[in-house]
């Protein structure tokens, strides 16, 4: 049996506190963006998810994902309710540190890529639907695909690389938001009104903890507190920041002027495209996926109007192309002096591989849940919910209101007021 080394251990135990904290970080980036009246029930989705998934992948998620694989495809059920998951390592995955430390660090992706998904139909999408979706599609459509690359699957066998969730995470919840999209439809609206964010600081502060989280994320991914955990840390950061110019020079361009929103957006793009990379790539190569990253999801957002669908928060543009970008760009500048991997066509063709498998089984199961979903206990709030706002309709509460100085409890909320006044308009 290998010993524990404490340092790998401290190293994974801080990393899972990282990437937790990252849902929390989520719920405000995505909050922020939304409008007033939506603020809570954007940020409530975030917390479900870190409530269901959490129960869900002791009880079965983590054994479908890393169990002994079954034909390659989903894990059997050696780790059922996190038998056998205890203090000693785990051989298979995590030779220096405990198996329940390397269980739980894995259960933070599982919980924050479902989050992901809710900044698509955000404003529109019905609470109790959100948990059983949330729920479901963890199960369903996260932990096989986790299989497949992390867990001994197909993908893995067959050569694709993804450091730290490029394809499990972002590709998946991107094209699975597109899925969603197009089950739900538009906001009432949508086209015809300036959606616009109610709170960039929130924004901003979300973006921020993102990035301190993204150094759990990528780096944590090496299981261990050596050279190859610090080169993930170093990547993440210089990608990061290379995206956030890749962002602003074409924003700057188009639209004369660079914006606060834009440059924490081009930052998680930049998070999102090194995501599969992190432990492959010299620091000169992340600052290209970074670039590349900023400019192509720019453009990817920037052309939304175009095709007309309602991508409320940017999800499709960002983590799926973002993931895309970051994928196959890995099967180009991958240095074995890193990761013990050269780029070259090989590789980038396993990388297609993984993407287009992933694209296209994570679009077609998302849909099926969706429609599950939606004939249990329907989708979409009702017109009515959706002018008075999630915050109200779904929660009875609102994020903000204003009263007298003392604060009794006769404050005035102004969220219904203004939701009347969008009712109006939309009549």
């Amino acid at each position: 049996m290998p010993e524990i080394d404490a340092g790998d251990t401290a190293w994974l135990l801080t990393s899972t506190a990282l990437v937790m904290f990252m849902t929390p970080g989520l719920a405000l980036f995505y909050g922020g963006l939304v409008r007033a009246k939506n603020v809570l029930g954007t940020i409530m989705q975030s917390f479900a998810a870190l409530g269901v998934v959490s129960v869900l992948w002791v009880l079965i998620g983590y054994t479908l994902s890393f169990g002994h694989s079954i034909g390659g495809v989903i894990g059997g059920l050696d780790f059922l309710g996190f038998r056998g998951v205890g203090q000693a390592p785990s051989a298979a995955y995590a030779t220096s540190t405990p198996h329940i430390a390397f269980a739980t660090y894995q259960m933070m992706f599982a919980v924050i890529t479902p989050a992901l998904i809710t900044g698509a139909v955000a404003e529109r999408m019905r609470f109790s639907a959100t948990v059983l979706f949330l729920g479901l599609w963890s199960v369903l459509v996260y932990a096989p695909l986790a299989h497949w690359v992390w867990g001994g699957g197909w993908l893995g066998r067959l050569g694709a690389v993804d450091f730290a969730g490029g394809t499990v995470v972002h590709v998946n919840a991107g094209v699975a938001a597109l899925a969603a999209i197009v089950v739900l439809g538009r906001r009432r609206g949508h086209g015809k009104e300036a959606f616009v964010p109610h709170n960039v600081p929130m924004v901003v502060t979300g973006a921020a903890i993102l990035w301190f989280g993204w150094f759990g994320f990528n780096a944590g991914s090496a299981l261990t507190a050596g050279g190859l955990a610090a080169t993930a840390l170093a990547n993440t950061h210089v990608a990061a920041a290379a995206a956030i110019v890749g962002w602003l020079i074409p924003e700057g361009v188009r639209h004369r002027r660079p914006t606060t929103v834009g440059a924490a957006t081009g930052a998680v793009a930049g998070l999102v495209a090194i995501t599969p990379a992190a432990g492959f790539v010299e620091p000169w190569a992340a600052i290209v996926i970074g670039l590349a990253a900023g400019a192509i999801c720019f453009l990817a957002v920037d052309l939304k109007p175009r095709f007309g669908y309602d991508d409320s928060l940017d999800v499709v543009g960002v983590h799926m192309v973002g993931g895309i970008v970051g994928a196959l760009l890995t099967g180009l500048l991958a240095s074995a002096a890193v990761g013990g991997i050269d780029g070259g066509a090989a590789l980038l063709w396993r990388q297609f591989v993984a993407v287009a498998s992933t694209l296209a089984v994570s679009f077609t199961v998302t849909l099926g849940i969706l429609k599950v979903v939606d004939a249990i206990v329907g989708v979409r709030v009702e017109e009515e919910e959706e002018v008075t706002g999630l915050d109200l309709s779904q929660h009875a509460e609102v994020g903000y209101t204003f009263g007298d100085r003392g604060g009794s409890a006769s404050q005035t909320v102004t969220v219904p007021e203004t939701a009347a006044r969008e009712k109006e308009a939309v009549r």
